[in-house]
């Protein structure tokens, strides 16, 4: 039994024998051979194996085996044309003439005629190629089949254009030049084939040589010589007028930026009194003053000088780079390049090391209570609310952190935070207020102290307390993360009302609906024994009292 093989002939899958196989492999290694790697020589092969398929393919729908024999390779090659019948052809012509007799026996073989096609013609196309196809197909000029078709439109009114249609959809366009030979009553040979490429090839390159050689081409080589030129130079005049103007934005950019910084840095307050307001930060904001409250006095000199070359060298640079794309003047950039990122390396290493050396004052943390029973025995309800906020609309600069800003009042500074309020159950029949003082330092003991740098005040008038909005830190006192938590407990069965204003500093208070805490200011709230519940009852008991 032979051995068989699977092979794939111009995207059909075929199965065939070993001595097949064998032969079919050399017949199309000399093809290879013979036409080339180049691009005409591909198309030939490409089309040659389409033929060859196509025959493979007839072979099969004849018969009932379906795998190749080496005598079908044979009758193969003898329609297409034997190695040696197209391997003569590259006689040389002058021998070709000498010896015409013995080229036209080698020759005869392969150019035969076969049963003629109809196929719709791409070459020869108005619309659809159906015309050039059947001018093909009965050796007629297309022209006269298209002037046939002309008349008959009006002839027939009408009529012949569905006919048209119908031929364009029904009969298959040639694309392979096997089917274009066919169409012609030509056998698709391997020197026919190989001739018809040719003959394209040639029309292609007379067409574009006669084209380039034509006045036509020449005037619109010219032409858009020309236009090429024109838009280099408006490209070049717009490139140069765009980098003056980013140049000139570059200058106005960095000139400002550099003077607010060192007017922040310097006198506390920038020219740019109308310049919006970035990251909470404000048009007067003065830094020294500020890095007072975060960096140990002995450090803060070094890293102010340190912040101001890491920030003024970039300013720097895009001032001088501005400057060098409006006015085009020559610089050893290298030099400077390198000493300016020597200075601003030294500046950012200062500022990390300075800024890791004031993590160690946040490394202990401290918390002191505070317990004041609410001295009315005989209350029901507590009034929370909260008392008048002496600090709004009255600093000139603030800066939110954490809760906290830094404000500035008749010309001194002043840290204030805001407090956070939460209500709990209560395991006394008394009302208590618990006030959590928090703060860190280098150490527990430095915690503590800083713990009582911690200000907060609030007043008790009868049933109601009021609650100051902010506390602050004592004078010349630096954040550390001080926080202050105030929990009001409440006994069972006994009721708190929560102020309008007091939403400002609620914070997280658990109650049986899960109510929001911006939604519960403004009402009562009794302590049950799963915990506050809305009490819409004691509003009355509230009026009445008061």
């Amino acid at each position: 039994m032979k051995k068989t093989f699977t092979i794939n002939i111009s995207g059909s899958v075929f199965h065939i024998d070993e001595d097949a196989y064998q032969k079919l492999q050399n017949y199309l290694q000399m093809l290879n051979q013979h036409f080339g790697p180049n691009e005409e020589g591909r198309e030939i092969l490409q089309d040659i194996e389409t033929r060859i398929a196509e025959l493979f393919n007839e072979k099969m729908e004849k018969g009932d085996k379906n795998v190749i024999q080496e005598s079908w390779v044979d009758e193969v090659m003898a329609r297409m044309g034997k190695p040696e019948d197209f391997m003569e052809g590259e006689i040389d012509e002058d021998e070709t003439e000498e010896t015409g007799t013995k080229a036209e026996s080698k020759t005869h073989t392969t150019t035969g005629k076969t049963k003629r096609r109809m196929y719709r013609d791409p070459d020869s196309r108005v619309f659809g190629g159906v015309c050039g196809g059947m001018g093909a197909y009965f050796g007629i000029d297309p022209v006269i089949l298209r002037i046939i078709t002309f008349i008959l439109i009006f002839v027939t009114s009408g009529v012949i254009i569905p006919v048209y249609l119908l031929l364009w959809i029904a009969v298959p366009k040639a694309r392979t030049t096997a089917q274009k030979l066919e169409m012609r009553g030509q056998e698709a040979t391997v020197s026919n084939i190989e001739k018809s490429i040719k003959e394209e090839v040639d029309e292609v390159k007379a067409s574009y040589k006669k084209f380039k050689s034509s006045d036509s081409y020449n005037k619109g080589r010219e032409n858009a010589g020309r236009f090429g030129d024109v838009l280099y130079s408006i490209l070049r005049v717009s490139l140069k007028v765009l980098i003056i103007i980013f140049g000139v934005l570059m200058i106005l950019f960095g000139f400002i930026s550099l003077i607010t910084f060192l007017t922040s840095m310097i006198v506390g307050h920038s020219f740019m009194e109308a310049a919006p307001w970035i990251a909470g930060i404000g048009p007067e904001f003065y830094v020294p003053g500020i890095a007072n409250y975060f960096i140990s006095p002995g450090s803060l000199t070094i890293l102010l000088i340190a912040i101001g070359f890491l920030v003024g060298i970039p300013l720097l640079g895009i001032l001088f780079i501005g400057t060098k794309m409006v006015f085009r003047y020559n610089t050893n950039n290298k030099v400077i390049f390198l000493g300016t990122l020597g200075v601003w390396l030294v500046a950012l290493v200062t500022v990390i090391v300075v800024s890791l050396a004031q993590v160690d004052n946040y490394s202990k943390q401290t918390t002191v209570t505070e317990s004041n029973k609410v001295e009315c025995d005989s209350c029901q309800t507590l009034y929370l609310n909260l008392a008048d906020d002496n600090y709004s609309g009255r600093h000139n600069y603030y800066m939110d952190l954490d809760r906290m800003k830094v404000i500035t009042e008749n010309g001194e500074t002043t840290l204030l935070g805001r407090p956070r309020l939460d209500v709990e159950r209560s395991n006394t029949d008394d009302f208590v207020i618990l006030v959590r003082k928090k703060s860190r330092g280098a150490s527990s003991e430095e915690a503590k102290d800083n713990v009582q740098e911690i200000v907060y005040q609030y007043q008790l008038n009868d049933s109601t307390i009021y609650f100051d909005p902010y506390y602050r830190l004592a004078d010349g006192s630096r954040w550390l993360q001080q926080e202050v938590d105030i929990t009001v407990k409440v006994p069972e069965n006994k009721r708190v009302y929560l102020g309008d204003e007091l939403v400002k500093i609620i914070y997280d208070i658990e109650n049986t609906s899960n109510t929001w805490d911006g939604d519960m200011a403004g009402k009562y709230w009794k302590m049950t024994e799963l915990g506050l519940q809305e009490d819409s009852g004691e509003l009355q008991e509230y009026s009445t009292n008061n």
